[in-house]
């Protein structure tokens, strides 16, 4: 089950980072990639809490041993949020105003 988790977590990761980058080419800034690109991003954050909520204790992971507690699993998808939310502000402040000139 933990290989299972990880590796969806993986493939969710990377999911986020071509769509992320596929977001903008020739077609011009493609929304709904955009959006896909951040909810791919906020279920790693998901499976991520799940891994460190089952897992954390039970000496799989140093890593995941670290997220002890609930509430230290919690930061995980909060980190997920933040990142989204943070690039999100990037791209419409700064990204799109100098490709385009598409307004999100």
């Amino acid at each position: 089950m933990f290989a299972t988790l990880t590796l969806l977590a993986v493939v969710f990761f990377v999911a986020h980072v071509y769509l992320l980058f596929t977001s903008f080419g020739k077609k011009g800034f493609q929304k709904t990639k955009y959006l896909w690109s951040h909810i791919t991003l906020w279920i790693t954050g998901l499976l991520a809490c799940l891994i460190t909520v089952i897992y954390a204790g039970q000496s799989v992971s140093g890593v995941i041993d670290v997220f002890d507690t609930p509430l230290k699993s919690a930061l995980l998808v909060v980190i997920a949020l933040v990142l989204s939310a943070a690039a999100h502000t990037i791209v419409k402040l700064f990204v799109l105003p100098k490709t385009s000139g598409v307004k999100y």
